[in-house]
């Protein structure tokens, strides 16, 4: 009990420090195009296209013009924030699952594998789970910390980056945006 009420302290900080961080400034963004093999994993930067295989061994790439918003959340087993998180991703690919695409990339070089499977299965996720197991896309989108999730709007441009988590209804803003 000590430990569900320690974590949820510390994901209300981290909620609260997203929302102030991300609090919409009214200004609308210009995309910046960085030189070829100098890609910044960031807001306004084009998204750099990605392929890897999901749970199923099925193939996804991620990235370009995808003709919607495409949602990527980089998550790991033992993260306890990404526990807290789990809810609201299933949630929001009910809620959005038609208008935007949403993928979780597990960083499997970080990660067991079976325990990534296993917490899948605990938190019935039914949205593509892509496997990280080399580590690059993790480390080319400079992820070290988890979770961390990138809006990607319809033509490939990095909108969001939002390193840990944040409240369902801040997503629900901040994918209504960019939609």
């Amino acid at each position: 009990m000590k430990r569900v009420i320690a974590l949820f302290t510390i994901a209300l900080l981290f909620a609260g420090l997203a929302v102030f961080q991300y609090k919409d400034d009214g200004t609308d963004s210009v995309t910046l195009a960085a030189p070829a093999g100098d890609f910044k994993p960031k807001a306004g930067y084009e998204a750099t296209v990605f392929k890897l295989p999901a749970l199923d061994e099925q193939s996804y790439e991620i990235g370009g013009q995808q003709g919607k918003l495409t949602f990527v959340n980089f998550w790991a087993s033992w993260c306890g924030p990404c526990e807290l998180e789990a809810p609201d991703l299933q949630r929001l690919h009910e809620q959005y699952g038609d208008a935007i695409q949403l993928y979780g990339v597990n960083a499997t070089k970080y990660d067991k594998e079976r325990a990534a499977r296993d917490f899948v299965n605990e938190h019935e996720f039914t949205f593509p789970i892509l496997m990280d197991r080399v580590g690059d896309v993790t480390k080319q989108y400079k992820v070290d910390t988890f979770p961390t999730t990138f809006l990607i709007d319809s033509e490939g441009v990095i909108r969001e980056r939002i390193n840990g988590v944040i409240p369902y209804e801040e997503w629900q803003r901040l994918i209504e945006k960019w939609m």
